[in-house]
Formats: C-alpha cells, sequence, structure tokens
C-alpha cells in the first residue's frame, strides 16, 4: 500500500533508544508489533478489566480484546487515509500494557497510594512497561521499540512526568506535553479508535450484564438512530427474544458511521491544513477526529454511559471494594517488600540505597501492583490479609 505524505514511513523513523540492525522480513513498526504481542505485559491483559471483574463473566471485554478491537478498528481507518496500518497497530496493542487490575477503579486506588511518591499514570506505565520493564533482552531493558511507538503509546501525560521524561531523554517523547505540538497520525488515529471501540463494547457488555436495557438506549441517539435503522430493515427483530440480534446489528451500524465520519471529518481537516510530512502534522492542530456533529452524540453517549453503567450501585460497590485491594497490597507491600516476587524484592533491595530511596521504593511496588492480573491481585490479598471481599465477585471461592 502507498503512504501518504504525512503518514510515518518507518525507513525515516526516529529510531530506537538503543541501536539495532534492521530486520531482513520486516518493517520497524511491524518489528515493535511483534515485540509487543510476544511481551509478558501483553499476555497479561486477558485477565485484566474492563468494566466488570474478570470473572464476573466469560463474555466481557478484558483489556486484551479491547485492544484488539482497537488495532482492528485502527487499521481499517488507517487503510482508507493511507497512513501506516503496521504502527497504528502496535501503539494500539501496547496502549494499555501500564493499565492496573480492576480497571480505572484500580489506577485510581494506586494513583492515591503514589501521591506521596510522584503518582501513577496508566499511560506513563505503559511506557515504563516498554522501556524498563519487560526484560527480554540481554542488551537492554524493556522492548526498544521505535520513538514513533513509544510516542502513541505516551497519549497523556502530566506536565510534571512529561519534565521528568525529558531531562532523561531530551527532545524524546515528552516533548510535545511541553511545547503543544501534536503526535504522529497514527497515534491520533489510536486515540479516537479507543474512544470508538470502549463506547461500543461497554455498551454490549452494559447490556450483556442487564445493568442497560435496549428501552433506556432510546435516550441515546447515536445508538438509537441504528437501532430505528435496524427495525426499518428487519422488521422482525421488535421480537424481544430477538433483542441480541437487534443490539449487535446497531452497534454494527454505529460503529460503521463512527468510522465514516472519521474517515470523512479528518480528510477535510487534511486538506485544508495540506502537511507535506509527519513532522508537518505534529506541528498542526489536531487531524484525525469526529465531525462536530458526531463528536456531540458520542460525548452524549459517554454522559451516558457514566450515569447508567459506570456509577451503577453494582459496578460502584465491586470498584470500591476492588480499590480496598490494591490499597491494603500497596500499604502491605512496602512494608514487607520481601513479599513480592524474587524479581521486585531484589528491586526493592536497590532502590533501598538509591538516593531517593522511598520514592524508589514504592515506585517498585507500584510497578508489581500495576502489572498483576484481577485474579492474581486477589489472591494475593487474601494470602496477606487473609481476607476475602472479592472472592464471590471474583469466582475463586
Amino acid at each position: 500500500m502507498t503512504l501518504a505524505a504525512y503518514a510515518c514511513d518507518p525507513v525515516d523513523s526516529r529510531g530506537r533508544r538503543y541501536a539495532q540492525a534492521p530486520a531482513i522480513t520486516r518493517s520497524e513498526y511491524q518489528r515493535d508489533r511483534d515485540r509487543i504481542v510476544h511481551s509478558s505485559a501483553f499476555r497479561r491483559l486477558v485477565y485484566k478489566t474492563q468494566v466488570f471483574l474478570n470473572h464476573e463473566g466469560d463474555l466481557f471485554r478484558t483489556r486484551l480484546t479491547h485492544s484488539l478491537e482497537v488495532a482492528q478498528l485502527g487499521r481499517s481507518i488507517a487503510r482508507s487515509l493511507q497512513l501506516n496500518e503496521d504502527l497504528v497497530e502496535a501503539i494500539a496493542l501496547a496502549h494499555d500494557l501500564g493499565h492496573t487490575p480492576f480497571g480505572h477503579a484500580g489506577q485510581d486506588a494506586l494513583n492515591d497510594c503514589m501521591a506521596a511518591y510522584g503518582g501513577f499514570e496508566h499511560n506513563r506505565q505503559s511506557l515504563r512497561v516498554v522501556d524498563k520493564l519487560e526484560q527480554r533482552y540481554p542488551q537492554f531493558d524493556g522492548l526498544n521499540l521505535t520513538f514513533e511507538t513509544r510516542e502513541g503509546i505516551l497519549k497523556h501525560c502530566s506536565q510534571a512526568n512529561a519534565q521528568a521524561i525529558e531531562k532523561r531523554e531530551p527532545g524524546g517523547v515528552g516533548q510535545r506535553f511541553l511545547n503543544l505540538t501534536q503526535p504522529s497520525l497514527e497515534a491520533q488515529l489510536c486515540n479516537l479508535a479507543d474512544e470508538i471501540a470502549y463506547n461500543s463494547h461497554d455498551l454490549d457488555d452494559g447490556v450483556r450484564s442487564g445493568l442497560i436495557t435496549l428501552d433506556q438506549l432510546q435516550e441515546v441517539a447515536l445508538f438509537d438512530d441504528f437501532r430505528r435503522q435496524a427495525l426499518a430493515e428487519f422488521p422482525h427483530l421488535q421480537n424481544k427474544a430477538q433483542g441480541r440480534r437487534l443490539l449487535y446489528d446497531a452497534l454494527r451500524r454505529m460503529l460503521s458511521a463512527q468510522v465514516e465520519d472519521v474517515i470523512a471529518a479528518t480528510t477535510t481537516a487534511l486538506q485544508v491544513t495540506a502537511p507535506i510530512s509527519a513532522d508537518a502534522v505534529r506541528q498542526s492542530a489536531p487531524l484525525v477526529q469526529f465531525s462536530a456533529e458526531m463528536r456531540a452524540k458520542s460525548q452524549a453517549l459517554k454522559v451516558f454511559l457514566l450515569r447508567c453503567l459506570y456509577r451503577h450501585p453494582q459496578v460502584m460497590h465491586a470498584m470500591g471494594q476492588a480499590q480496598q485491594v490494591v490499597r491494603s497490597l500497596f500499604v502491605a507491600y512496602l512494608a514487607s517488600p520481601q513479599e513480592m516476587a524474587e524479581s521486585f524484592t531484589t528491586r526493592s533491595k536497590v532502590a533501598g540505597d538509591a538516593p531517593n530511596a522511598v520514592n524508589a521504593g514504592a515506585r517498585v511496588v507500584a510497578d508489581y501492583i500495576a502489572g498483576m492480573t484481577d485474579r492474581f491481585a486477589v489472591r494475593e490479598h487474601e494470602r496477606l490479609m487473609g481476607l476475602k471481599p472479592l472472592s464471590a465477585i471474583a469466582g475463586l471461592e
């Protein structure tokens, strides 16, 4: 496939932190994707939560299935825009590697625990995973990914963390958060594909769980427009027994409409801006976008999901218990680092000799907890505390 002038060409990559000879059979971004897929952190995503705890049901999304859906959507849009599909896929598959167990609830709890030690951001943690925590190569820590993949992984970053990254890596992936420039189009696309994917599959999982009904969804214009279209074409879906088919058909239409909208709106923005290179994209305003109408409908869907799903009493109860697990584990490991896996215990001992030993030791604990799956965190909590607040939910009793 021919790449557009504004796409990221692996031949022009800014390279890797540690120089390596090119692969014979793969481009640099294909090589990144393969390293991500073979990483331990990627495999653990299969047991990490999206909205529902991992054992609340076998068919709910996990971080792994979500990442695959983002990659699929991203590649489809990238092809139409003549962007680099391999780079989009690599970013999409890696973007959640730093997520804690128990979804955003776990992240919020760990951030609270780390407040006095530099905080916790899952995007920064994803970068930390691929830069340091994966240990698969004799020459270096991390996966040694290209600048462009790492740039896309770090989609959000506080000023303080960006400054810390810039100090370690001048002119690197933290710089754009300080000079307020943009990432590549491929990175921008992954960010929007992420939003499209989770809005759609959270609707699906919400209905599957029984916490959201099809009747409730009639107040969501973005979904209801396509529900009506599905019923007009297939009247037999009015039958309550066909509810799943109706849901799937409406969601499929909704996804297609959003993809088509992004392609059209972004094409218009590219025509107006006319960037002549990937670096010119970085100096422009954000270019991968929804139309104004679709953005408003997408925002209304988010508001609905927040009210009816994410803040549903059943979800809030489970997430409250999950947060207590994370907080308890943090306190326990900080007090007794030897309770962690041997490699982290060793790292904790080394951190004890560092100039800022307290912060360094806490960061080791955060790395350990962030890398846990839901079920491993539950088991560790039971081992250390003798308590089982999540056992019934997680199916471990």
